[in-house]
C-alpha cells in the first residue's frame, strides 16, 4: 500500500507585502481590514450562530476573518477541494480558539495576536492532494496574512491522536511561520543538522529521522520546516510522546537495504535499531521471535511494547536488532539543540517563555470538555 505522508508549507506573499506598503502606508488603520464584507449577520440562516460566534470571538476581537464556506476566490484552483462540513467547522473554530488564541491571550497578553496574528483563517474539508509526491498539504501559512487548515472533514473528536496530528499541530507549526517571517530566528538554528536536510526526497523517510536529529520525517526537508516542526511538536507533544521521541533520537537506526547482517528481514520497510546497552540483558528474557522493540510508556502510566511483526505509526513493519548507532550523529542532544535556540528566540523576540506556553497547551488539550466547547456557538440567541 502506497504510504501518505503530512506535509505543510509555508508561502511568502512578497507582492502583497509590497502592494501594502507602497499604496497603503500613508492610511490609517480602521476598526477592520474587511470593509467590504457584510457584517449583517441573519438570525435566520442556519449558520447564524456559527457566524455570531466568529464576528465576536474572531472579527471584533482579533480583526481576523474566520472563513469556513470556502469562497473559491481563498483557495488554490490547481487543487479539487470541498468545503468543510458545518458541524466540523463549528468544532475546529471552537478549538482555535481553546487550545490556541486563549492560550497566547494568556500567556503572551490579549494584545499578541491582534498584533502578530493572521488574519484570514480559511477552513477546507478535503486535503490538498500533491499527486507528484504523493503527498497531502494539510496546512499553509502565507506572508504573515493567512492560515489554511485542510482535513476538516476529517475529523474524529473521539481520537486525540489524529486531532493533535492534523489540527493542533498544524495551527502552532503555521503560526510559528507567521512569527518567523516577522522577526527572523537565530542562524545558529540552521548548523545544527547542516548537510542532512533533503527537500526533495524527504516524504521516503520515516521515524529513522529522528536519530539525525529531526522530530519528524517534514522536518528534515529544509531549515525552515525543522524550525516549525520543532516548535508544533514541542508544543503539543504529551510528556509521554515527547519522551519516546527523546528515546528514539538516541538509538541507532539502519533501513532493508543496509541490514547486510539481517537478509531474512529485508520484506520489512524499514528497522529501529537500539544501542547495545542494555539490549542483550532484554532480548534475553523473551523468545527469538518476539525480540524487543520499544517500550513506551502511555498517559495512564501503562506500558506499551512493540514486537517484530507489529506497525509503527505510519503501518510499517518494524523488527530490532541489537545494533550500535553509527549515523555520528546524537539525535536527542540535536533536537534539544533547537529546543533551546527556540526557547532562547520566543523570550527575546517575543517575551514569551515557551515552557509556559507548552504548559497551558498541554493542560488544555489533557482538560476540554467538548461539549462545553461547543455551547459557546449552539447556546447564542
Amino acid at each position: 500500500m502506497k504510504k501518505i505522508q503530512y506535509y505543510i508549507s509555508a508561502l511568502l506573499l512578497v507582492a502583497v507585502a509590497a502592494m501594502a506598503f507602497s499604496s497603503c502606508s500613508e492610511d490609517k488603520l480602521g476598526p477592520t481590514i474587511f470593509p467590504d464584507v457584510d457584517e449583517t449577520l441573519d438570525p435566520n440562516s442556519y449558520s447564524y450562530k456559527l457566524d455570531k460566534f466568529l464576528k465576536e470571538n474572531y472579527l471584533d476581537k482579533y480583526n481576523l476573518t474566520f472563513l469556513y464556506k470556502m469562497p473559491d476566490i481563498s483557495t488554490n484552483m490547481n487543487y479539487n477541494l470541498v468545503p468543510a462540513q458545518y458541524n466540523n467547522a463549528v468544532d475546529l473554530a471552537v478549538l482555535c480558539k481553546h487550545l490556541w488564541f486563549d492560550v497566547y491571550d494568556k500567556v503572551a497578553g490579549p494584545e499578541f495576536l491582534k498584533l502578530y496574528g493572521p488574519r484570514i483563517l480559511l477552513m477546507v474539508g478535503s486535503p490538498a492532494y500533491n499527486p507528484s509526491s504523493g503527498s497531502e498539504t494539510v496546512g499553509l501559512a502565507e506572508g504573515g496574512i493567512k492560515i489554511t487548515l485542510f482535513k476538516v472533514n476529517a475529523m474524529d473528536i473521539n481520537d486525540f491522536q489524529m486531532m493533535n496530528d492534523l489540527y493542533f499541530h498544524t495551527m502552532h507549526h503555521e503560526f510559528s511561520h507567521i512569527l518567523h517571517q516577522t522577526k527572523t530566528y537565530p542562524p545558529e538554528f540552521n548548523t545544527i543538522s547542516v548537510g542532512k536536510y533533503d527537500a526533495t526526497n524527504w516524504t521516503g523517510r520515516g521515524n529513522e529521522v529522528c536519530s539525525k536529529g529531526f522530530v519528524t520525517p517534514y522536518a528534515s526537508s529544509e531549515y525552515r520546516e525543522d524550525f516549525a516542526e520543532t516548535i508544533a511538536c514541542y508544543i503539543v507533544y504529551t510528556d509521554a510522546q515527547w519522551a519516546t521521541l527523546m528515546d528514539m533520537a538516541s538509538r541507532g537506526w539502519t533501513t532493508a537495504s543496509s541490514d547486510e547482517d539481517n537478509p531474512d528481514a529485508a520484506y520489512y520497510s524499514f528497522y529501529y535499531y537500539k544501542n547495545n546497552d542494555a539490549e542483550a540483558d532484554q532480548t534475553a528474557v523473551y523468545p527469538a521471535d518476539e525480540r524487543f522493540i520499544n517500550t513506551v510508556v502511555n498517559e495512564d502510566g501503562s506500558v506499551t511494547r512493540y514486537w517484530k511483526n507489529e506497525r509503527d505509526t505510519q503501518g510499517n513493519r518494524i523488527v530490532v536488532h541489537p545494533v550500535e548507532d553509527k549515523d555520528g550523529v546524537n539525535g536527542a542532544e540535536a533536537i534539544m539543540q533547537k529546543v533551546q535556540i527556540i526557547r532562547e528566540w520566543f523570550r527575546t523576540a517575543w517575551g514569551i517563555e515557551l515552557d509556559e506556553l507548552r504548559d497551558e497547551v498541554q493542560y488544555r488539550q489533557a482538560t476540554y470538555d467538548m461539549n462545553e466547547l461547543r455551547k459557546m456557538v449552539y447556546d447564542i440567541q
